[in-house]
């Protein structure tokens, strides 16, 4: 099973993406209305966008905020978008390319450099390129795309889609019409009818004429053991992946967002909602209709009540509840309070 990446070591996965011709920095600055800075030359070639962290000198990145001031100054990377602002920050090694919307023109670049692999219109169901080991089942209207693989005593029921690079392992059962793309699926993992693994995460960010779609380049990592409800849908990584961790136990209509590192022997009932880039411990439990928002952690072992609303760090083995979400015992102290307080108030208006 492939181990998740580090988000310094994140590429677009050749696998599931094309990597497109290298384009100059002046193309780029063209594309995107970019001005050059003025000691970076316009022939410089780049061939991928990156993250700051993770770049090399061919690679493209983006730098939006002051609150990565360190690893713009850091950063190896070819080229790097900036705001006007942020542009003296950025290494002399380093072609800069001045904007107004960072994010929105390294989208367009990344649109430039990177064509997600799709299914050939032109070939059979069953690519001629994908390799299936002996004892898999696979039921009608099944479509397999180029260069996937998938283990022994995998079964594949009817409506399948399995999309160009997806590896799969053994003793897998894939349900009815369950979509399944930019991903690497470990042993005796069960995937129930209608999920959606890999589709892109939703990320957007402004640009000159409006809202622009952010390119997501990553993949998602589903290790062995893992069972993910009908209707369910985890979205691949924006550059690095999105994880699933052995033996997790994902209920129907549960929404994993780009970026989520779920650690092993988490339970999520249904309705769950799992914001970008959250990262959960082993042994998590999440009752029905819990929500997390982005970039918060939750420590291992920790318990999350049905409906609450997570905004920021649960510390390991912790019980929280509510909406913003706390310790369960100050939840449940305030609960009491405030009945207590709307008794006294309506029986005062009854003897008034």
């Amino acid at each position: 099973m492939t181990p998740a990446r580090p988000l310094a070591e994140a590429k677009p996965d050749g696998r599931f993406y094309e990597i497109m011709a290298p384009a100059t920095v002046g193309e780029l600055a063209a594309l995107t209305g970019a001005a050059l800075g003025e000691a970076s030359r316009a022939a410089r070639l780049v061939r991928r966008v990156a993250d700051l962290r993770g770049a090399m000198p061919d690679d493209v990145v983006f730098c939006a905020d002051r609150r990565h001031a360190v690893e713009l100054a850091a950063t190896r990377a070819g080229a790097v978008f900036v705001a006007r602002e942020q542009a003296a920050g950025s290494p002399t090694s380093c072609a800069v390319l001045v904007c107004v919307s960072p994010q929105a023109a390294w989208a367009a670049a990344a649109d430039r450099l990177h064509r997600p692999r799709r299914h050939d219109p032109t070939a059979p169901a069953i690519h001629p390129s994908a390799r299936l080991e002996d004892g898999v089942v696979v039921g009608p209207g099944v479509v397999i795309g180029a260069g996937a693989a998938i283990g022994a005593g995998t079964v594949l029921s009817a409506g399948a889609v399995i999309g160009p690079g997806v590896m799969i392992g053994r003793d897998c059962a894939i349900g009815p019409n369950a979509v399944i793309g930019f991903a690497l699926i470990g042993d005796r993992v069960r995937i129930y009818a209608g999920a959606a693994i890999g589709e892109a995460g939703f990320g957007a960010a402004a640009g000159p004429r409006g809202l622009v779609d952010v390119a997501q380049l990553g993949r998602v990592i589903i290790q062995d053991g893992v069972t993910i409800g009908a209707g369910s849908c985890v979205d691949r990584g924006a550059l690095s992946d999105t994880t699933v961790g052995e033996n997790t136990k994902i209920d129907n209509l549960v929404h994993i967002a780009h970026n989520v590192t779920v650690g092993r022997n988490c339970v999520m009932a249904a309705y769950t909602g799992i914001s970008g880039s959250v990262t959960i411990g082993d042994n998590c439990q999440f009752g029905g209709r819990a929500g997390v928002s982005d970039h918060v952690t939750i420590g291992a072992g920790a318990r999350i009540a049905a409906a609450s609303g997570v905004m920021k760090n649960v510390p390991a083995g912790e019980t929280w509840g509510g909406s913003p979400a706390r310790p369960l015992r100050r939840w449940m102290r305030e609960a009491a309070l405030i009945g207590r307080l709307a008794e006294r108030h309506w029986k005062g208006r009854e003897e008034a």
